[in-house]
């Protein structure tokens, strides 16, 4: 029931890859939602993704054609951050992987979000703390950390910094429950949990790649059937883009002191050639 929701109307600032999917699960749950992008044709794409995936789930039984309309019903396009910062409850940004960015985008919403409302971050590693200095109250900003792609990962990882307020927290568990996903709670620390591991995982990989030790599927198959990972860790950077997981292997390698976070000269050529992955078409795989 919409009245059980810890909030009403939810903005998500960034219509992409993240973006789309945070807007779709949170109005298959019966928020309110506002997508924010830059121009008409990339929130429209990103609406059309969802429509996509929803009618992909029609398909397989996971939902009717009433549930699909029900959604795209509570989903309203929008290409002015005051108009999705007004009214909303909670706005999740889910933009570049760049502190400035992020930290102009906080402040900015900060002039039309109403009292009360909630900052959330999409970031995989950048300080929550850092980002949350930017905005009116840093005490209601945090972390939420989804994984791609949204509507089928069942993990929610929720990051707090020092000064997050314990209410700010229990509404990030509710809304986490609420739309289904299994939350964990982290401290904001270079990388968090996942990141921290997910990525050092991933630049060895490439460094065994590069070493010739085994193809990339081959890589990818030992991790999925050695280790029972859903997903190889190659196929995994190919879904999230290495020019995304570059930048974040340079922030990990730089603030932990670790070099294993460096991110390995094949990936650094790749991405010169504009390999980025499922995104450009290649990667280490070939898509599309």
């Amino acid at each position: 029931m919409t009245s059980l929701l810890p909030f009403q109307r939810i903005g998500v600032i960034g219509a992409g890859t993240m973006g789309h999917g945070i807007a779709q699960v949170s109005a298959q749950a019966g928020y309110q939602v506002r997508l924010y992008d830059t121009t008409e044709a990339a929130v429209n794409a990103g609406l059309a993704r969802i429509d996509d995936n929803l009618k992909k789930g029609v398909a397989k039984g996971k939902g009717t054609e009433a549930d699909r309309a029900a959604t795209l019903g509570r989903l309203q396009p929008s290409l002015s951050l005051k108009a999705v910062a007004e009214g909303a409850d909670l706005l999740i940004e889910a933009i570049p992987e760049r502190l400035d960015l992020k930290q102009a985008l906080f402040a900015e919403l900060g002039q039309h979000a109403p009292e009360g409302c909630i900052f959330a971050t999409n970031t995989s590693s950048i300080s929550i703390a850092a980002i949350a200095s930017a905005a009116p109250d840093a005490s209601r900003v945090l972390g939420l950390h989804f994984f791609n792609p949204v509507f089928i990962m069942k993990l929610l990882e929720i990051v707090h910094h020092d000064g997050t307020s314990d209410a700010v927290r229990a509404a990030a568990l509710a809304y986490g429950a609420s739309i289904d996903k299994d939350c964990i709670q982290v401290r904001d620390l270079p990388g968090f949990a996942t990141s921290r591991l997910g990525v050092c995982l991933g630049m060895e990989a490439i460094r065994m790649v590069a070493d010739g030790v085994a193809s990339a599927e081959d890589i990818d198959k030992a991790m999925v059937l050695g280790y029972r990972h859903p997903i190889g860790p190659l196929r995994l950077t190919d879904l999230v883009g290495l020019d995304v997981r570059l930048n974040i292997g340079e922030y990990l390698a730089r603030e932990l002191g670790n070099p294993a976070f460096e991110p390995p000269a094949l990936m650094r050529e790749m991405v010169a050639r504009g390999e980025l992955g499922q995104k450009s078409g290649q990667g280490f795989y070939r898509w599309g």
